[in-house]
C-alpha cells in the first residue's frame, strides 16, 4: 500500500510537472517573451543615439567652421574642410564628408570665395566616385545646383561637370545622366548659353523644355527665315540619338508655341513638312518612303550641309540602310556626328 501511494505521489507529481509546462507553453504562446523585442529595441535605440550623437558633432563642427568664414578666416576654414574631408574619407564615412562639402561649397560661394567653393565641390564629387555610391537624383540635383552656383567662365566648372556627367554614366545614358544633363540644360538657358543648353538637352528626355529653349534661343539670336531650320537639326539629332519620342515632342512643342510659325501641318515652310513626314516615316519603317521622301526635298535639306550626313545615320538606324563603304566621315562633318553619336572624346560639347 505504501508502495502504491508512493508510486501514486510520483505520477501525480509527473503529471502536475505536464500540466505545469502545458500551462507554461500556453502562456509563452499567447505572452511570448519580450527579450529579443527588447534587444532590437535597445539595438535601434543605441543605432539613433550614435546617429543622433554623429550629427550634433557634425552640427558643431559646421558651426565653427561657419564662424571662421563669417569672421573672414577663409583660408583657415578652407584648410579645415580639406582636412575633416580625408579624414571622414579615412574613416569610411562618406556620407558626412559629402554633406560636410556640399554645405562648405554653398557658404564659401554666398561669400564669393569661388575657387574654396569649387574645391570643395570637387570633393563632393570625390566622395561619390570613392563611396561608389548609387547614381540617386538628390545627389544629381546637389551637383546641379553647385554647377549653378560656379562661374560660368571658370575652367573649374568645365572640369567639375565633366567630371560629373562621368560620374553619373552609372545610371543610364553612355554619355552621363539623362536627369543630370535636363538640370545641367535648364541652368544653361537661364544664362542663356542656348548652344551648351541645347547639347545638354539633346543628351536628356526633356523633348518639351528643348522645344521652349529653341523657341527663345530662334527669337533671341535667329534670322525670321531660320525658324523652322532650328527644330529640324534638334529633330534629326535627336533621332540619330534613337531617341524617337523626344524628337516627336520637340517638334510639336516648337511648331505650337513658335510665334512666327503658322499651325500646322501642313505647314508654310517646306522643311518643317519634310520632317513632319520624315518622324511619320520613322514610326511605318518603309524604306521606299523614307528614300522618295528625302529625293523628293533635296532642295530643303541642300540647305544645311549636316542634313544629309544625319539622314544617312537615320536610314541605318531606323530604315535597314546599309552604312557608307567609308565607315568614317572626315573634317569638321566627322567630328559633329562623333560629337553627337558618343563616338569621340566629347570634351567639347558646344561644338555642334
Amino acid at each position: 500500500m505504501k508502495q502504491r501511494l508512493k508510486d501514486w505521489h510520483v505520477e501525480g507529481r509527473k503529471d502536475n510537472s505536464v500540466n505545469n509546462q502545458n500551462n507554461l507553453y500556453g502562456h509563452f504562446l499567447h505572452h511570448p517573451p519580450n527579450c529579443w523585442e527588447q534587444t532590437m529595441m535597445s539595438e535601434q535605440e543605441a543605432l539613433k543615439c550614435s546617429s543622433a550623437r554623429n550629427r550634433g558633432g557634425t552640427q558643431r563642427v559646421e558651426g565653427k567652421l561657419r564662424a571662421s568664414v563669417e569672421k573672414g578666416d577663409y583660408y583657415e576654414a578652407h584648410q579645415m574642410y580639406r582636412t575633416l574631408f580625408f579624414r571622414y574619407t579615412s574613416q569610411a564615412k562618406h556620407a558626412d564628408a559629402r554633406e560636410l562639402m556640399y554645405n562648405g561649397a554653398q557658404l564659401f560661394f554666398s561669400y564669393n570665395q569661388l575657387n574654396s567653393a569649387a574645391d570643395l565641390s570637387m570633393l563632393v564629387l570625390e566622395s561619390l566616385e570613392k563611396s561608389e555610391a548609387m547614381v540617386e537624383d538628390e545627389d544629381l540635383e546637389r551637383l546641379a545646383k553647385l554647377f549653378n552656383l560656379m562661374d560660368p567662365n571658370s575652367p573649374e566648372r568645365v572640369a567639375f561637370v565633366s567630371r560629373a556627367l562621368k560620374w553619373s554614366t552609372g545610371g543610364s545614358g553612355k554619355l552621363g545622366s539623362p536627369k543630370l544633363h535636363q538640370l545641367l540644360a535648364v541652368t544653361l538657358w537661364k544664362e542663356q548659353n542656348y548652344s551648351e543648353s541645347r547639347y545638354h538637352f539633346l543628351h536628356s528626355s526633356d523633348g518639351e523644355g528643348c522645344a521652349q529653349m529653341l523657341v527663345e534661343y530662334s527669337a533671341q539670336r535667329g534670322f525670321r527665315s531660320e525658324v523652322d531650320m532650328f527644330v529640324a537639326q534638334a529633330v534629326l539629332q535627336f533621332l540619330c540619338l534613337k531617341n524617337k519620342n523626344s524628337a516627336s515632342v520637340v517638334f510639336s512643342t516648337y511648331t505650337q508655341k513658335h510665334p512666327s510659325i503658322e499651325k500646322g501641318p501642313p505647314f508654310v515652310q517646306p522643311l518643317l513638312n519634310f520632317i513632319w513626314f520624315l518622324l511619320l516615316a520613322v514610326d511605318g519603317g518603309k524604306l521606299t518612303v523614307f528614300t522618295v521622301l528625302c529625293e523628293q526635298y533635296q532642295p530643303s535639306l541642300k540647305r544645311d550641309p549636316m542634313y544629309n550626313e544625319y539622314l544617312d545615320r537615320i536610314g541605318q538606324l531606323f530604315f535597314g540602310v546599309p552604312p557608307k563603304q567609308s565607315s568614317s566621315y572626315g573634317g569638321l562633318l566627322g567630328n559633329l556626328l562623333n560629337s553627337l553619336m558618343g563616338s569621340g572624346d566629347n570634351k567639347n560639347p558646344s561644338s555642334f
